[in-house]
């Protein structure tokens, strides 16, 4: 099917299933009826593009119209506890999965930064000096400072201090996406610090150390500061590259949307990890099994999203209509 055609075809019809949805005055009888027939109609186009050429966005604006009619048909409801299950097991996987080729790469190249300046201090000891740390400050870095900062304060105020940590870093990249760039200085600044740290410790015979105060809640809480970048950055391709069919600010409303909902999610996860830092990371558990609570919890995660996420997309493109957003 010829997705451009298609759109052209029946855009007139969206458009004015749109606005007779938008009336705050009574309709007539002659407006109702045609509010009727077009919800009917759009419900069936929206239904043909899941199943043949299933652009997110384009399906995103499409649901919205079709819940819109819906709600002007058949009035407000009160909210359905009932949904709540479903957002994590359909809406909040689907959100973060459709959105993973921007997230990996995002990690994917803050890595490759991280590594490479991670390289770069240990074969060269003066560069540490050219970031302003001194002989002094490099050891009482390595001896001290980097294993007393997980345990410095108490628990249960370093765990939140950790979660308002990240959570305003993921809320930077998300109200910055629009923009793109921001995205890219926030991820830098944080590979920066990490290979900065990182080459440090490993030049100095602290490796084991770094890796395994690291892992146990680095692994959770980089993929949530990856995963709210490249929803930032996805947001802001969507206006940019607009989905077809649909004028920028449309391809950007219904990115947004579905940005809102994960980051919701992320709450969620930047507090688990935590959790993870404040009480497994300086916990006197051997180090290989504070690694592996990290490792199991990160793979829960990645598997929570690609699991459940691509069965979400399935259900979504085969089902005739939905009130969830692909």
């Amino acid at each position: 099917m010829d997705l451009d055609a298609y759109v052209a075809e029946h855009r007139g019809e969206w458009r004015r299933l749109d606005t007779l949805s938008r009336r705050r005055r009574r309709l007539s009888a002659a407006e109702a009826d045609e509010l009727v027939l077009l919800y009917q109609r759009v419900a069936t186009h929206l239904s043909v593009v899941r199943s043949r050429t299933p652009d997110p966005a384009l399906v995103a604006e499409l649901s919205r119209l079709v819940l819109a009619a819906r709600g002007a048909i058949t009035g407000p409801t009160a909210f359905d506890w009932r949904s709540v299950p479903r957002f994590f097991t359909h809406s909040l996987p689907l959100s973060l999965y459709v959105a993973r080729r921007w997230w990996i790469a995002s990690a994917l190249a803050f890595f490759a930064v991280s590594a490479i300046l991670a390289v770069w201090v240990i074969e060269d000891t003066s560069v540490a000096a050219q970031f302003g740390l001194g002989a002094g400050e490099i050891q009482q870095l390595v001896e001290h400072d980097f294993a007393d900062y997980y345990s410095e304060y108490d628990h249960h105020v370093f765990g939140t201090l950790v979660w308002t940590n990240n959570a305003w870093i993921a809320l930077q990249c998300l109200a910055s996406g629009v923009a793109i760039l921001p995205v890219f200085w926030l991820l830098w600044q944080n590979a920066l610090n990490l290979g900065l740290v990182g080459g440090i410790m490993i030049g100095h015979g602290g490796a084991e150390q770094f890796f395994g105060l690291i892992a146990p809640h680095g692994l959770l809480e980089l993929t949530g500061i990856f995963v709210s970048a490249g929803i930032g950055l996805r947001l802001g391709w969507s206006w940019i590259v607009p989905s077809p069919g649909l004028s920028r600010g449309q391809s950007l409303a219904a990115t947004a949307v579905q940005s809102m909902v994960a980051a919701l999610g992320l709450v969620g996860v930047f507090a688990v990890a935590g959790f993870l830092e404040s009480f497994v990371t300086p916990s006197p558990l051997p180090l290989l099994v504070r690694d592996a609570i990290g490792l199991v919890v990160w793979l829960a995660f990645l598997a929570y999203v690609f699991v459940l996420g691509a069965r979400a997309q399935r259900a979504e493109a085969a089902a005739p209509e939905s009130s969830e957003l692909a």
